[in-house]
């Protein structure tokens, strides 16, 4: 009598259910970057992060470069002016609601009773403390508040603002448009690790404000 093989089902390696959301996740961002309006949302949520909202705008501006290499630099260009615009709304919610708004929002991230020690910053940097959280993981909103609050000459406000969320999103830009499709399989092969280190990056920058302030 003949031994009967008994077929054994091969089981599908597991992936751990956050690494399944993050990459979900990755695969929307980049389907939005083709979206028509990507663009547009692209500017909303620049102006959005730079006076209130939490989430960087990064994230969909390497998607949309993704999606149109060759028009990284303009897309960059558009999120810098969407987080300028936004800094400045961020300056005038600290300038002329900081009692209504802008007390709400720094409480909201942990900053309501270290306010006195951000004026300090702005006594002894002035304009500079603006330029390291445009360009670094430090909550930039915090700062455009509070240089509000603190009446902060406007030029330099600006001019820092311009160039730390300038440098910023253009250094993403460039990285690419000169590597390309480099840039996109280096990201999708290392993906869960950029991934945790922007979200450890995000959360640094927090703690480097509370702890430093």
């Amino acid at each position: 009598m003949e031994d009967l093989a008994i077929p054994v089902k091969k089981e599908a390696p597991v992936q751990s259910s956050s690494k399944n959301i993050l990459r979900k996740l990755y695969d929307w961002v980049l389907q939005w970057g083709k979206h028509p309006q990507a663009v547009v949302a692209l500017f909303i949520l620049a102006v959005a992060e730079s006076s209130f909202f939490p989430i960087p705008p990064d994230v969909l501006l390497i998607a949309i470069c993704f999606s149109l290499t060759r028009r990284s630099f303009y897309f960059a260009l558009i999120c810098t002016i969407g987080s300028v615009i936004g800094g400045g709304i961020g300056y005038l919610i600290g300038y002329s609601f900081m009692d209504w708004i802008g007390r709400t929002i720094l409480e909201w991230y942990g900053m309501g009773n270290r306010f006195d020690q951000i004026r300090d910053l702005y006594v002894r940097y002035d304009a500079w403390i603006v330029l390291t959280a445009a360009f670094t993981p430090i909550p930039y909103k915090i700062f455009t508040i509070a240089a509000g609050a603190c009446s902060i000459s406007l030029v330099p406000f600006f001019t820092a603002s311009l160039i730390g969320r300038g440098g910023r999103f253009f250094l993403v830009a460039a990285f690419i448009y000169f590597c390309g499709e480099r840039a996109k399989v280096i990201l999708e092969r290392y993906f869960n690790w950029i991934t945790f280190g922007i979200i450890a990056l995000l959360i640094l920058g927090f703690l480097l404000v509370r702890w430093v302030l």
